[in-house]
């Protein structure tokens, strides 16, 4: 993965603390499924530990910086869900749309997926921004489970499918 302004790579023990420090934030950990609050250094260490086959993360870099991630969970061969987030002292800065339009390319063109999902909880407009920005088109609504709001948070749900002929390799023209 790349894009203009960030780098992109694996996630390894060494990220917990600074994972821990931005993903901990209440505003960040309010706008995920996954992510606790508080979000202790023993957290993002098991975290990382358990990341499976079916997840693809990368931390994100600016200026050799970690100041989030993305990532996605495959759901099958076809599909997956993607995901991101950003610390709160790079919001506003376009980070969250660049690294999320970089996995959205590597998920169509590389792991050459024909359907992603993705969703965001009603009260993050920030994240409906991104997602429009991103072509998703709203597909539904429902809940999921906030682990740091300790509830159900109703959710916007969305999904894309991968362009018939952008950016196709001429060896896949067939």
């Amino acid at each position: 993965m790349h894009s203009p302004r960030l780098t992109y790579r694996p996630i390894d023990a060494r990220d917990a603390s600074r994972i821990a420090m931005l993903a901990g934030d209440w505003d960040i950990a309010r706008m995920t499924a996954r992510i606790p609050h508080p979000y202790s250094l023993v957290d993002a260490d098991q975290w990382i530990a358990s990341i499976g086959s079916d997840e693809f993360v990368r931390a994100v870099e600016h200026n050799g910086e970690l100041i989030g991630a993305v990532g996605y969970i495959e759901r099958d061969s076809t599909q997956a869900e993607i995901g991101y987030w950003i610390g709160k002292p790079w919001w506003g800065h376009g980070f969250a749309t660049e690294a999320a339009q970089a996995l959205v390319r590597y998920c169509f063109e590389d792991v050459r997926f024909k359907r992603l999902t993705c969703g965001h909880f009603i009260d993050n407009a920030a994240s409906a921004r991104v997602i429009r920005k991103l072509g998703f088109r709203r597909v539904g609504s429902g809940s999921n489970w906030c682990e740091a709001r300790k509830s159900e948070v109703p959710t916007i749900k969305y999904a894309r499918r991968r362009p018939l002929l952008g950016r196709l390799r001429w060896s896949d023209r067939r």
